[in-house]
């Protein structure tokens, strides 16, 4: 392996969410944002980067509510909300399980899964994966909003799970990850238009990568257990 490497061009993020899991988010993304019968819907590329969904996921989802009458699209207009009431849609499990479970439920479980999670990684992650962790974390010191941020922090955790190679593992961490989205907005306190440069996740990121690039299991694992604690604490209180 050479010791230097092309980092990878940004482009637009692509995050393997499955189809039914990107429908779970976008009818809980309505709910959670109180939309009224015939609001206009942000456009694809906000809720793209709002669900942390790729292009064609979101527009799968769109056509699943359209075909359920819940939207309508006007060219040139956008998307709009109809007047059927969003309680007679059709449930999925995920949709079901976000309206029975706390946000301090859902960190639970987090902090059970993702730092064995980061553990498989400092095991199984190649240069190239840690490479990628790497270029997140530069991106995110140069965001201008929050929504930048979220979209990029999403995509931190999900390149850890993706770097262990286990299928099941990222399949698990997408099902949560989804809950965790579904449970969580609207809770975020927000002070000023983007994270500051002290913002403490920015470290915490970094010390997570690079116990994952020294091949240390236990202090990845410990790493992310710690940055867990510090975001439900400051979501939470």
């Amino acid at each position: 392996m050479p010791d230097h490497m092309t980092l990878p061009q940004k482009s637009a993020p692509d995050h393997g969410v499955s189809e039914s899991s990107g429908l779970a988010q976008l009818r809980a993304y309505i709910a959670d944002r109180s939309f009224k019968p015939g609001e206009r819907l942000p456009s694809e590329r906000v809720l793209c980067t709002d669900l942390g969904l790729n292009r064609a996921v979101l527009r799968r989802a769109l056509q699943v509510l359209e075909q359920e009458n819940r939207i309508w699209r006007h060219v040139g207009k956008g998307t709009f909300l109809t007047e059927v009431d969003p309680a007679a849609a059709p449930p999925d499990a995920i949709s079901q399980l976000a309206r029975q479970v706390s946000p301090a439920d859902v960190f639970r479980a987090r902090a059970t899964l993702e730092p064995a999670i980061a553990r498989e990684a400092a095991l199984h992650a190649s240069a190239s994966d840690i490479a990628k962790m790497r270029l997140n974390v530069e991106r995110v010191a140069q965001v201008g909003t929050w929504r930048e941020y979220e979209a990029l922090d999403n995509d931190f955790h999900r390149l850890i799970a993706e770097s262990t190679g286990s299928t099941s593992l990222l399949a698990l961490f997408d099902q949560l990850n989804t809950l965790r989205r579904m449970v969580s907005w609207g809770r975020m306190v927000r002070t000023g238009p983007r994270p500051q440069a002290e913002h403490k996740s920015f470290a915490e990121h970094a010390r997570i990568i690079e116990e994952i690039a020294l091949r240390d299991p236990d202090a990845a694992q410990g790493a992310m257990r710690m940055h867990l604690r510090s975001v439900e604490k400051r979501l939470l209180g």
